[in-house]
């Protein structure tokens, strides 16, 4: 039976195993939920998960120690939309596909002293039809941010947040504001008694080699897939750190001490 490896398919990660040789592995797909749970059901040997999860569960898992899907400031894809002004805000519906960004918006509104009611619910903006707010993670959201944008602007530093009476916060740039560092939204886990074969390593390391040389061709790729225009996502994709440097590394620190959580991981040594 060969390794499985999981992986959200999502936009943001396909630079990372786009080029993933095919050698004694498979690619499990997941949303971030459900990837946290094969990696410490035995599932899968390696996986992406949401940073939360491995902070919570840092006991049990090893970390890759050069791997990340981190952004500084803005990510165009954890995002909360909503009507009105966030003072207003009383009731979110929340993504169900990751704790990490439901974790990152609940930090950020009660430090502005807000504590609105939080309800899982599946589904896109339609949901702004019967709640204040609608947090939307990954393809959804930026398929939804295409979607309100009229028109692709000449520079993305002129990319709007606001569409009538529909407002964007982008959950990376209100982080930025307040720490001045990354935010890091995944990382490679593994059970800690049971650490990837370093043949599986090095081969990942030289997928995103490849896939960051050819971002052009990853983007018109998922630009395809989603349906979205091509120089959208490779302002996308260009925007992401993919190798938990020390400024990453502080980041998630930082999130783990908002959180009220330790941060000791443990390395993968090879």
């Amino acid at each position: 039976m060969p390794y499985a490896l999981g992986v959200p398919l999502y936009a943001n990660t396909a630079p990372l195993y786009r080029f993933l040789e095919a050698n004694g592995w498979a690619l499990r797909y997941g949303v971030p939920s459900e990837l946290n749970r094969m990696v410490l059901s035995g599932e899968v040997g390696l996986s992406l998960v949401s940073s939360y999860f491995y902070l919570e569960h840092q006991e049990e898992l090893g970390l890759l120690p050069d791997f990340s899907v981190a952004v500084l400031g803005r990510v165009y894809s954890v995002n909360l939309f909503h009507k009105g002004s966030l003072g207003g805000l009383r009731r979110v519906a929340l993504t169900a596909e990751s704790a990490t960004s439901v974790a990152l918006l609940q930090l950020l509104l009660r430090e502005r002293g807000l504590a609105p009611t939080y309800e899982r619910r599946e589904g896109g903006l339609e949901l702004l039809a019967g709640y204040d707010g609608v947090l939307l993670i990954g393809d959804r959201a930026i398929q939804a941010y295409a979607r309100l944008l009229p028109a692709l602007p000449e520079t993305p530093h002129a990319l709007p947040t606001r569409f009538g009476e529909v407002e964007v916060v982008d959950l990376s740039m209100l982080w930025f504001e307040r720490t001045r560092l990354p935010f890091v939204f995944a990382v490679w886990a593994y059970r800690k008694e049971t650490p990837p074969p370093l043949d599986l390593v090095r081969a990942l390391r030289r997928a995103r080699r490849q896939g960051l040389a050819r971002l052009g061709e990853v983007a018109e790729a998922e630009a395809r897939r989603l349906g979205v225009h091509p120089a959208l996502m490779e302002h996308y994709l260009w925007n992401f750190r993919y190798h938990l440097e020390e400024p990453d590394r502080l980041g998630l620190q930082t999130f783990a001490q908002a959180l009220g959580l330790p941060f000791s991981p443990i390395y993968y040594p090879g």
